[in-house]
């Protein structure tokens, strides 16, 4: 336990590096299951719509299992101002689940257009094809990858909107989304400025009340 703290310690401090990549799955996140991690509670689960919340969410199943549980229309990135951004993402990190779920990291970008500007995180998920220190981030449009719980969901192609890797390819594309996700697709191409899986830095921060407010999820 020692060692993990201290751990958590040194990643606040001096921070390490890692990358990003995207993706939209609309699969119910790892984070949304009881005894993941030293929690206030799983974060939110959606209904069908993308906004009811689930009442039992630590046991219902997922969409991509043929359940009811799928992510929120409202766990997705928004832009604060020019250089910083809030958002949502898969990740893994040293730890695993114990140590990502609900933990908030503050990305800085290291290459890209998007170089220099600054990301506030809140982890939902974990991805069984992620590298270590990456970070997937939430982004609607953004791919569906190996899971594609968005044709269940919201009628999606096969593949999911764009390529199952990668996503949509420009911002007009956003428009074949929900409603509710087309704000956070568009932010892709407008403050992310499209920028392709882009290099980082990262260390643990608080979690803005914003993000919390959005998954009612917080580490203990």
């Amino acid at each position: 336990m020692l060692v993990f703290v201290f751990t958590l310690f040194l990643a606040s401090v001096f921070g390490e590096s890692g990358r990003t990549t995207r993706y939209w799955d609309c699969c119910k996140g790892s984070c949304g299951w009881e005894a993941k991690a030293d929690v206030s509670k799983p974060i939110d689960t959606c209904a069908k719509d993308g906004t009811t919340r689930v009442a039992s969410n630590d046991t219902v199943k997922s969409g991509c299992d043929g359940g009811e549980g799928y992510m929120c229309y409202d766990q997705t990135p928004r832009a604060v101002n020019d250089s910083y951004a809030i958002g949502f993402a898969a990740a893994a990190i040293s730890g695993g689940e114990k140590a990502a779920c609900c933990q908030c990291y503050e990305l800085t970008f290291t290459s890209g257009p998007v170089n220099g500007k600054k990301m506030t995180v809140q982890v939902t998920n974990t991805g069984g094809d992620l590298g270590s220190n990456q970070f997937d981030l939430a982004i609607p449009g953004g791919g569906v990858g190996i899971y594609n719980g968005c044709t269940a969901q919201s009628g999606a192609p096969a593949d999911g909107w764009g390529s199952r890797y990668g996503g949509v390819s420009s911002r007009s594309e956003c428009s074949q989304l929900p409603s509710g996700l087309q704000a956070g697709c568009q932010w892709r191409f407008d403050w992310f400025q499209n920028a392709d899986n882009p290099s980082i830095n990262f260390n643990v921060v608080s979690c803005p009340g914003e993000l919390i407010a959005n998954t009612n999820c917080r580490r203990n």
